[in-house]
């Protein structure tokens, strides 16, 4: 089944949910729908039109924390688009690693700044050395991406938004 996207009371995204959490609560009365999908979910007393987006009735303040996106390779592949930053080359994660930039062996850390998607050629070819050392130089320096928009498309990476939450989402593509 489809996911949902949930917006603030101010039409902010906030996340992406199953539709079985969706239900519960529109049925809660915690949200109203702003947009529906085709298909309907029936019960033996009850057919709704299954909702695409909704929206608080509520606001909910956000925390600072929960506009950072979390640090985990599928993210670093998601922030990199599935491409290898050295020679450019877009594979499926099956094909995908991540390079520390600067190894750890000489101090790199386990950050947004210093990880980036890369084949396993390039990997193999860049080893324990610097990019420069190797003969690499990655496509675009490395960072933590930062905000709603961005955790949204994160959440998207594998799949195609549906286009009734093109209005609600910004895009960065």
């Amino acid at each position: 089944m489809e996911q949902i996207l949930v917006l603030n009371s101010t039409y902010e995204p906030l996340q992406v949910i199953s539709w079985q959490r969706a239900v519960r609560m529109l049925f809660q009365e915690k949200v109203e729908v702003v947009e529906e999908y085709d298909r309907e979910i029936r019960s033996v007393s009850l057919s709704i039109r299954l909702p695409s987006v909704l929206r608080l009735l509520r606001y909910v303040r956000v925390k600072r924390h929960h506009n950072q996106v979390r640090f985990t390779r599928a993210n670093i592949y998601a922030r990199d688009h599935h491409r290898c930053q050295y020679c450019g080359q877009r594979s499926p994660t099956s094909q995908l690693t991540y390079d520390h930039v600067i190894p750890v062996a000489r101090g790199g850390n386990k950050s947004w700044e210093n990880i980036v998607a890369c084949c396993i050629k390039c990997n193999r070819k860049k080893g324990n050395r610097t990019p420069e050392e190797a003969g690499l130089k990655p496509l675009r320096a490395p960072k933590a991406p930062y905000g709603f928009p961005h955790r949204i498309n994160f959440l998207l990476w594998e799949s195609k938004a549906p286009d009734s939450w093109k209005s609600y989402i910004f895009w960065s593509r």
